[in-house]
């Protein structure tokens, strides 16, 4: 059996039609160029989203806990995500209803495969958003989800084989 990579994952935390928010703005509004990256970064967790639950059912239970894992940290950062977005005042964008994975999903390796490529666009876009912005508040947020998600991608580059297991600069495109 191999290594569970969601086994000790953390438990907290593509462009659509925006969708109302309720929350009321309590911060100030962000930059155009902060904003654009958050809602980036809120896609990129959209697509993990989806991506885990793709990927389950090309998996054996014995993935089941890291999937689950990995499904509700990217739920929480989504949600989290959509949270700081309307305390800015600004309207999250929604999930797409489907996304097209770079390779067809057709056994385990490829699963994991996009597994690795959903953590590693998630840092990305995380990483994307430090660039852009000095408010303490987001840098805060996207430096735990770039740390998080590039441990996970970790964890399944190492499940599925690949080498070198962490990337020299995580995040970097």
């Amino acid at each position: 059996m191999q290594e569970d990579p969601g086994a000790d994952a953390p438990t907290a935390v593509p462009s659509g039609a925006a969708q109302p928010t309720s929350i009321p703005a309590t911060r100030p509004p962000m930059a155009a160029d902060t904003l654009d990256a958050v809602q980036a970064a809120l896609g990129a967790e959209h697509a993990a989203v989806w991506v885990y639950g793709l990927v389950s059912a090309f998996l054996p239970a014995s993935f089941d806990a890291g999937i689950d894992a990995g499904a509700l940290a990217h739920r929480a950062r989504r949600d989290a995500t959509e949270r700081l977005l309307g305390a800015s005042g600004a309207t999250p964008r929604a999930a797409e209803p489907a996304y097209l994975p770079p390779q067809p999903v057709t056994d385990q390796a490829s699963a994991l495969a996009l597994l690795i490529t959903a953590e590693q666009d998630a840092t990305v876009a995380w990483r994307a958003v430090l660039d852009r912005t000095d408010d303490a508040d987001v840098r805060a947020a996207a430096a735990q989800a770039l740390t998080e998600e590039a441990v996970r991608a970790t964890k399944w580059r190492i499940v599925a084989g690949v080498s070198p297991a962490t990337p020299s600069f995580p995040g970097r495109p």
